[in-house]
């Protein structure tokens, strides 16, 4: 499921992308303890504004660690800073899709 939404990422494919997510999806930037995107419309928008529209937009897989139901990817993504930046996505898998996950920025 996590590799299916890395994918379609980064063909930049929105159907695909929201489909690997729950309806309910919550998606953090820890520390902060609140969501900045709840549910998968709102997942939709944000991504079709703020990513899928940038040409350059590409994340490498560096490295995965599976733990239970936790996936965490350490990625490289290029296209939405001046920089490529490294961080961390840890996703919750539930009954198939992503229900939830956080991302841990290295800078």
């Amino acid at each position: 499921m996590v590799q299916a939404q890395l994918d379609a990422y980064n063909a930049r494919d929105l159907a695909r992308f929201t489909a690997v997510y729950s309806e309910d999806v919550r998606l953090y930037r820890p520390p902060s303890v609140e969501p900045f995107v709840v549910g998968q419309a709102a997942l939709a928008e944000l991504y079709a504004t703020q990513r899928f529209n940038r040409p350059d937009l590409h994340a490498e897989l560096v490295n995965r660690m599976v733990l239970g139901n936790k996936v965490i990817d350490h990625e490289r993504t290029r296209g939405v800073r001046e920089q490529p930046f490294e961080g961390a996505a840890v996703c919750a898998v539930d009954n198939g899709l992503i229900c939830n996950a956080g991302f841990y920025a290295a800078d």
